[in-house]
């Protein structure tokens, strides 16, 4: 008696524990401090609530169990779910669950919505000792530039990959699809629907020949690793000579320069520069969508690990590989969807026209974003103005060209001024370095 006595107050006390500790949680939110309005804390409130039933109706098992604020989210796996990665530092074989931070989601990708991710002169020049800094980070041992002190020789390694102003803009293109490179693609026949998008971005070496059907023809971007950049003669041959542009995520390399000079390599080739995502997923795939989410208002993935029940992470076009982490990816991945981000289609989500149940307004969104970034303290946190959270601002040494721009994108450009917005990496309030139009 005296034990169940015991346990009743052990079970009490860790009752009371929870429930201090969310009320320390939700307390923070309405500390006056961070000044977060009725609408901005009902925004909060409403998000975690549709993101718990939007992963139910839309995650094919998944569940999404509330943290202790409105900001923490965790997603949990069925306990049936057998998980195949393994950690290669400790062999541990992963979770089944995944604690996810909707606050630092909603704010980062809102923030990437209007950057730039492509590497520049014109940002190289605007940071601060861009050049000792940063450029010959940029460069394959680049250490043994002694931090640009050629400066000259660092501007000749990055001079082929290196645009003056940005090649694109905010809401340049209306519907995009990323393409993966899951072995889940031979189980769909996605070709023609993939062609119907305005751009296409593909990965590393996949191939586009003898398998059509599955993935499709049209091909506009192709983001790259350090692996498949050394290739670079190889990967610019997978498509029509020079119609694919090359999107580099690591570094430029004395080989890659070669090749660009000597192939020669018809393709634009770009360096990428990204976000920091914190304890998101990571790989190819993100990168892949967060430039996709920088140019287009529309967003859907084809070719991801994302449905139960697989047995492996294989390539549609080779053997079976060691990849990233699936469960978390795919995790990461309908986390996404269910912020609205992107549109998820797979083996088993093969209807075009599906709806995606429970995905917030924009006005959520917005009243979301405002609360999230005093939450988590950013520069300018909540402001409207567009530019608030530019701690760096330099004025453009020369406007930028585009082609004719669809009307979304001209609409975009007024709204900022014509500024560029580029993102500062491990920047602790997440500002950016913005450069202002002379006119």
């Amino acid at each position: 008696m005296r034990l169940l006595h015991l346990a009743f107050i052990v079970a009490l006390a860790s009752g009371v524990a929870a429930i201090l500790i969310y009320i320390t949680g939700v307390s923070n939110l309405i500390d006056g401090t961070l000044n977060i309005s009725d609408e901005e804390m009902e925004a909060l409130q409403s998000l975690q609530s549709g993101f718990q039933k939007c992963v139910r109706a839309n995650g094919l098992g998944l569940q999404a169990i509330n943290g202790r604020d409105y900001c923490k989210v965790t997603l949990q796996f069925p306990s049936d779910t057998i998980p195949k990665w393994k950690d290669p530092k400790t062999g541990n074989v992963e979770g089944l669950s995944f604690e996810f931070n909707l606050c630092e989601a909603v704010a980062t990708w809102e923030q990437v919505r209007n950057s730039t991710t492509i590497l520049t002169k014109e940002f190289i020049d605007a940071l601060p000792n861009g050049w000792k800094d940063y450029a010959w980070r940029r460069i394959n041992k680049g250490i043994l530039l002694n931090n640009c002190e050629n400066k000259t020789l660092c501007m000749e390694k990055l001079s082929l990959v290196l645009p003056e102003t940005p090649p694109y803009v905010p809401r340049q293109f209306k519907r995009c699809a990323v393409i993966g490179n899951s072995g889940d693609l031979l189980k769909t026949k996605f070709g023609k629907e993939i062609d119907d998008y305005d751009a296409v971005l593909r990965e590393n070496g996949a191939p586009i020949q003898n398998y059509t059907e599955h993935v499709g023809h049209k091909s506009t971007f192709r983001l790259l690793n350090r692996g498949s950049a050394k290739a670079l003669d190889k990967v610019a041959e997978l498509y029509e000579a020079g119609k694919e542009v090359l999107l580099v995520k690591t570094t430029i390399h004395d080989i890659m320069n070669k090749m660009i000079r000597e192939v020669p390599i018809l393709n634009r080739v770009y360096l990428m520069l990204g976000a920091s995502f914190g304890s998101a997923a990571k790989g190819t795939g993100l990168k892949a969508l967060e430039f996709a989410l920088s140019v287009c208002d529309t967003v859907d993935m084809y070719g991801f690990t994302v449905d139960p029940g697989y047995k492996e992470w294989t390539r549609y076009f080779s053997e079976s590989r060691q990849g990233h982490t699936p469960l978390q990816g795919r995790a990461y991945y309908q986390m996404m969807e269910c912020l609205g981000l992107i549109k998820i289609h797979s083996p088993m989500r093969a209807d075009p026209n599906r709806v995606v149940k429970w995905v917030p307004s924009q006005s959520t969104i917005t009243a979301a974003r405002r609360a999230s970034e005093k939450m988590l303290r950013w520069v300018a946190a909540g402001s409207d103005d567009p530019l608030a959270s530019c701690s760096i601002i330099k004025k453009k040494l020369q406007k930028s060209q585009y082609p004719s721009l669809r009307k979304a994108a001209v609409d975009h450009q007024k709204y900022v001024k014509e500024t560029t917005m580029y993102p500062l990496e491990h920047s602790p309030g997440h500002s950016q370095l913005c450069t202002v139009s002379n006119t």
